[in-house]
């Protein structure tokens, strides 16, 4: 077609070259992204094209992983801006935006077109359309086979049934293949902005086949090529500089508009008009999922599954009252009417045959609400008795499907899925994935890497990055963050940074959900692609809140090691004590010891009370009940400190003016202050006068990621109902403040209950069995804290903390009689096989000498040197010095050689093997100590700071036991770093909350901004600190305003002098 185009080169492009023969490009430096200079050509046209009439696709989001770099939501306003009417989004052999991007699509005002990009190993790639619903099941499939099956042929799935899908390719070997197989209906010769576009309009014409302009997109705009070419070299562990040109998308990849595509396409034009007729070709109109999709209970009928629902509720309920009240019929009649309307009764089912064979379980989340949950053993907390409304979980408003939540002991949950996946097939039960993005410490690693930066300068920012990088960008946190002011970042660090905070939030692999599975009736392909994961399970595409809005109904199965601490602790009471205490009849909520230990904030270790924050609000509180360790367990969200502070003096008697009387009738109990997600909800009603399912709605957003767009639409919607129903502005904005702060965490009450339980029942092992209880606590790994923060806990509580011993350890902690052994899983780099082989050999009589070991066990050679340098062969010595057994195992192992051949050479830790050492003296204490730390990762026999005894008593200094007795006062502490939690303020500077201890106590102390600015860069685990701050209470709850602050060990004597002849002595800043 004649056109009468004209090009004239892109000014002010230096070449002076005319268009046609390309535009100049600048080279990519080594090691740098690099973009081209010129981007696209500006022409004069002799004639107009219009706007309109254009569809993008063949078009890849950032879950083209790796690949692409836009969000859905960026490329459905950029292609609205140009005026498409509709948009397919084909991510590379993937359908993980798709829920997302119908919901944007429409948003937009564009009509969404389903595909994906399915890209075969050994095979030239394909794009495909999805026309109808039967088109998305079998994209699915498809993408499932490929995914799935190392022998997938894209050919032969499509040769066998293509139903439904529409096929672009721009392969002509692939296409005459599918002609001539299955005919050429659906079949479209794609034709790309650049390449051999003539051979595949000869093709065309020789096949007959239709062709259709498909530009590749993975790319808003010209701009963001860079950022494409940084994802491939990541994806492809390559240097930039090496990046290989066929690996990465041309650079006129971009969103174009169809004024620019027409001019691109200017010679076939009918290509470009075919994008508009094959889009209408495509005739979904609704989304192919939404209606709830619940697993069946062995193939039973509704019908026949509300009927063995109920049986089982009746069985369970007279299980769990000893007298079943006309209340607790009403109450199961009307819940399982409920879930007989919305057809629950299969789920419930499936539910309860999972939870029936590992009963250690703790139901949570709004399914502790119901009744049903806990008469078949679901959940653990009485509903009815604790006030817990079935309507939180299930109402007959409520549209979308809840998910029951069930916690198994962490070491117990690969079992759970494997009989699951046993029972129900992998064709039918698949787990949810998680998408894994870039944030802050991974994207500066990962960018400097591709840069060609060696690994340890990497780690000189990327380890200061580990404790901020959630307190901003990355560019923000290196330009002013204290913790990076000594930094001199020279080039090419600033161009790393701020790449990668280009790649903050772009997906980077898809994972395993912590515990989300569905299970549906026929295969999970029908619904969604599925694929398999490193774990070797299947993971759907779709993370869990697509999978939601997809209406997949989720269990969740989650591991929680506090289940295996109380598992673990019940068990050896009864070994030890002869006492056994069934779980399921485990509710010690009336124990007196149990609730002080919990109201004087004594939870470390204690399941889900043992934060800094928790502790301080127990103290404060002075309360250990159940109800209010339910309200507590809640209260503490990441945005809610203002209400907590204020909810503490309320219930000490503080006089408070109410932000409405109406927010004191909904909430007696917690002084008018939103606690739980159900407030939320219930003030939405009584307020703006939201309908349940409308309320409940906002309750969602505030839970979801995605939520910016969704919340203004929420937040237009309870003002405007709110000032309608007379209520005044600055109350209705100061109630929207409070309901802000359940954003993104927060909890609804029956699920605080089941986690309060869970807590109550540590509390009481902690408060009556606490050499069991800290013994299951650290065998577990389970906790907030170190091992080493544990250790010296247990000292606390009087334990003796016994080191591992070839004769008394066992593979785990063992506690009894206020005695705790270090088991040998402890001794770091000792393989399971010998700590097997040790126990187990063991119970043929312990061992006596270090000889009967050896002959006994025949260990690893580097085994037996990590036992004798822990020091758990001390007690076998027979008066041998370590040294000494060093060399007998030395000698035993060359002697093994000689019996056995040669074998891995010995590297002897505490001598050279040039001749007998019969007189090896024991090392020094301080050798042996340093050992220890060596070997168990903490020094266990003493405490840490005892080994400063000379500088402690130089300085006079305040125990933290000792610290309320100086309200007011300006003192010098002692200690050694627990933990911190980095905040910021209101006017964005960061301050932190630290956790130190020494010998006698934990305690607490706050680094405001200036004092953290200076101090920092000092924190550590690693050394003893003297702090100089004022001790200051609230409610009894005793914190030290730091001051001052710097090593112990480096106070120089003439100064420990001064302070004790002061008293009360100025410490100075050495930095």
């Amino acid at each position: 077609m004649a056109c009468g185009i004209r090009a004239r080169p892109c000014s002010p492009c230096p070449t002076g070259r005319r268009a046609h023969q390309g535009p100049h490009v600048r080279p990519y430096p080594d090691d740098t992204i690099g973009a081209p200079t010129c981007l696209y050509f500006r022409y004069t046209f002799s004639m107009d094209f219009p706007a309109g009439n254009y569809v993008p696709l063949r078009v890849h989001s950032h879950h083209s992983l790796l690949r692409g770099t836009a969000t859905v939501k960026d490329l459905c306003r950029a292609a609205a801006s140009h005026g498409c009417e509709a948009l397919a989004l084909t991510d590379t052999n993937s359908v993980g935006g798709a829920v997302s991007f119908w919901e944007e699509a429409r948003a937009a005002g564009l009509r969404p077109i389903l595909g994906a990009e399915i890209c075969p190993v050994n095979e030239p790639p394909a794009t495909l359309l999805v026309r109808n619903s039967d088109g998305w099941r079998r994209l699915n499939h498809i993408l499932t086979a490929r995914l799935g099956d190392p022998s997938f042929s894209l050919a032969t799935a499509l040769r066998e049934d293509r139903a439904g899908l529409v096929v672009l390719a721009e392969n002509p070997g692939l296409l005459a293949h599918l002609a001539r197989a299955s005919g050429c209906q659906s079949l479209y010769v794609a034709l790309p902005r650049h390449g051999p576009r003539q051979e595949l309009l000869a093709f065309a014409h020789s096949s007959g086949l239709p062709t259709v302009a498909a530009p590749s997109v993975f790319f808003v705009n010209p701009r963001d090529h860079p950022l494409h070419r940084l994802l491939r070299a990541i994806g492809l562990n390559t240097r930039l500089s090496r990046l290989p040109a066929s690996q990465t998308a041309p650079h006129l990849s971009w969103l174009m508009s169809p004024t620019e595509v027409r001019r691109a396409f200017v010679d076939c034009p009918e290509a470009v008009a075919q994008t508009a007729r094959l889009a209408r070709d495509c005739t979904l109109s609704r989304p192919p999922w939404g209606e709830a999709v619940f697993p069946r209970f062995r193939h039973l009928s509704d019908e026949q599954a509300l009927a063995e629902l109920r049986r089982k509720c009746e069985t369970g309920m007279a299980r769990r009252y000893t007298r079943v009240t006309q209340a607790h019929r009403r109450r199961l009649d009307h819940e399982l009417a409920l879930v007989a309307t919305k057809g629950f009764s299969g789920y419930f089912l499936v539910v309860h045959d999972i939870v029936s064979r590992w009963p250690r379980t703790c139901g949570r989340g709004s399914a502790a609400a119901s009744l049903i949950a806990y008469t078949l053993g679901i959940t653990h907390v009485d509903p009815v008795r604790h006030n817990l409304f079935f309507e939180r979980f299930l109402n007959a408003g409520r549209r979308d499907p809840p998910d029951i939540d069930v916690d198994f002991a962490w070491d117990e949950r690969d079992q759970v899925l494997e009989a699951l996946f046993a029972r129900y097939g992998r064709q039918r039960a698949a787990m949810v994935c998680t998408r894994v993005c870039f944030r802050g410490r991974a994207a500066v690693r990962e960018t400097a890497k591709v840069f060609g930066l060696p690994a340890a300068e990497i780690a000189t920012l990327t380890r200061r990055l580990a404790r901020t990088w959630h307190h901003g960008s990355i560019r923000e946190l290196t330009r002013s963050h204290p913790l990076f002011r000594d930094l001199d970042l020279q080039s090419p660090w600033p161009e790393i940074i701020n790449w990668a905070a280009r790649l903050e939030g772009i997906p980077r692999h898809l994972s395993v959900h912590p515990g989300g599975v569905v299970i549906v009736p026929s295969h999970v392909a029908d619904h969604v692609a599925m694929q398999p994961s490193a774990k070797g399970v299947n993971i759907i595409q779709w993370d869990k809140d697509a999978a939601e809005d997809a209406g997949l109904v989720k269990i969740d199965l989650l591991g929680n090691r506090s289940l295996a601490v109380i598992r673990d602790a019940l068990a050896a009471v009864k070994a030890n004590q002869g006492i056994d205490i069934p779980y399921p009849e485990f509710n010690p909520l009336e124990d007196r010891r149990t609730r002080d230990l919990l109201a004087r904030g004594d939870t470390v270790g204690v399941f889900y009370v043992e934060s800094p924050a928790m502790r301080q609000l127990q103290i404060k509180t002075g309360h250990g009940d159940f109800e209010h360790l339910v309200i507590h367990s809640s209260i503490i969200r990441p945005a809610a400190n203002t209400y907590v502070r204020e909810y503490v003096r309320r219930l000490h008697g503080g006089r408070y003016r109410s932000l409405h009387p109406l927010m004191d009738r909904l909430m007696p109990r917690t002084y008018g202050i939103m606690v739980y997600q159900e407030d939320v909800a219930r003030v939405a009603m009584a307020m703006a006068g939201l309908d349940a399912a409308s309320a409940d709605g906002l309750r969602k957003t505030l839970a979801r990621k995605d939520r910016s767009r969704r919340l203004r639409d929420q937040k237009h919607r309870f003002h405007a109902g709110a000032l309608a129903r007379g209520y005044r502005p600055e109350v209705v904005d100061a109630v929207w403040h409070m309901i802000l702060s359940f954003a993104g965490y927060s909890f609804c009450k029956p699920h605080s209950a089941s986690y309060a339980l869970v807590s109550f029942k540590s509390a009481y092992l902690k408060a009556h069995h606490p050499a069991e209880f800290m013994a299951g606590v650290l065998t577990n790994r389970g906790g907030y804290y170190s091992t080493f923060a544990y250790i010296s806990e247990c000292r606390r509580m009087g334990l003796q903390v016994l080191l591992p011993d070839v004769n008394r350890s066992h593979i785990p902690y063992r506690g009894h009689h206020r005695r705790l052994r270090i088991g040998l899983m402890q001794i770091r780099g000792l393989t399971r096989a010998t700590q097997e082989a040790l126990v187990h050999e063991r119970r043929r009589g312990a061992y006596r000498s270090c000889e009967d070991l050896l002959r006994r066990l025949d260990p690893d050679p580097a085994d037996i040197r990590l036992l004798i340098r822990a020091g758990a062969c001390d007690s076998i010595a027979c008066g041998r010095t370590r040294p000494q057994l060093a060399w007998q195992a030395l000698e035993w192992e060359q002697g093994r050689r000689g019996r056995n051949g040669p074998g891995l050479p010995l590297l002897p830790v505490f001598a050279t093997p040039l001749a007998p050492v019969p007189d090896a003296p024991q090392p020094d204490q301080a050798t042996i100590l340093r050992h220890e730390v060596d070997t168990l990762g903490f020094l266990a026999s003493r405490h840490p700071l005892t080994l400063y005894g000379r500088q402690m008593v130089q300085v006079p200094t305040v125990r933290a036991c000792d610290l309320a007795r100086h309200v007011g006062q300006t003192v010098h502490t002692v200690g050694w770093y627990v933990t911190g939690k980095v905040v910021n303020t209101r006017s964005h500077e960061q301050m932190e909350f630290i956790s130190f201890e020494d010998t006698s106590a934990l305690y607490e102390t706050i680094f405001f901004p200036d004092v953290y600015r200076r101090f920092c860069t000092m924190l550590t685990h690693t050394r003893p600190y003297l702090l100089r701050g004022r001790v200051q209470v609230e409610f009894g709850a005793v914190t030290l305003t730091v001051e001052d602050m710097r090593f112990l060990d480096n106070v120089p004597q003439a100064a420990a002098a001064r302070f004790k002849r002061r008293g009360h002595p100025e410490l100075r800043h050495h930095g």
